[in-house]
């Protein structure tokens, strides 16, 4: 079994309770990556615990302060396998404090409403973890 590094994310809503705006950000770098969508995040580094980097990143990426809400658990043992190097737990959030800011790694941001969650290029290994976004916002609003 292939050892793959812990990355987080956060699906920033509007509202944790009753989402109907999620932010998504563009990526500008690598070129093969660039000018398609993916959920703010990063890199889990030594010594920190997940959510701890989780806020660190939202802040380098966007210049945002977070409260996090409930984790969307990924179906490969609570995570999402997003490349063969990579698995990523990722957190429902809320911004506190500061305005959104295409600060690193992305060089556009943008809401996108209810139902047109998927309007955009996610990354590839992103669009499953939007659909279980959507469905689960969904069921949670009947």
């Amino acid at each position: 079994m292939t050892l793959r590094r812990l990355v987080v994310a956060a699906a920033i809503v509007d509202d944790l309770v009753a989402p109907r705006l999620l932010l998504s950000a563009r990526r500008s770098r690598p070129s093969h990556l660039a000018g398609r969508w993916e959920f703010p995040g990063g890199k889990v580094d030594p010594g920190e615990t997940p959510t701890e980097a989780l806020h660190r990143e939202l802040r380098e990426e966007l210049g945002v302060a977070v409260e996090l809400g409930e984790e969307l658990v990924g179906p490969d043992h609570g995570t999402w396998i997003i490349t063969d190097r990579h698995v990523m737990r990722l957190w429902f959030a809320r911004i506190t404090a500061g305005e959104p800011q295409p600060l690193v790694e992305h060089d556009e941001l943008t809401w996108l409403d209810a139902g047109s969650w998927l309007t955009v290029p996610w990354l590839d290994a992103d669009v499953r973890i939007v659909e279980a976004l959507a469905r689960q916002v969904a069921a949670e609003a009947v």
